[in-house]
């Protein structure tokens, strides 16, 4: 026997997938995959955080776009 790992981009695919294996009468295991709950490092969401503050506060700095290649 042999495992194959078959990962469909939506749902479409997946009822596709599912139909084409009743119909060969093919045995499947269907699993979703875990989300990951913080894809991004806390000390970088705390330094985009405090950023957004930042400019809502004022402090941030703007530049002129004819300045922006000099």
């Amino acid at each position: 026997m042999e495992t194959l790992t078959i990962q469909p981009k939506n749902k479409a695919e997946t009822a596709m997938l599912k139909s084409i294996l009743k119909a060969l009468k093919v045995s499947y295991k269907s699993e979703v995959a875990p989300k990951a709950e913080k894809p991004y490092d806390p000390a970088f969401v705390e330094k985009i955080k405090r950023s957004s503050q930042q400019a809502k506060e004022g402090k941030g700095r703007t530049v002129k776009l004819e300045d922006l290649w000099k």
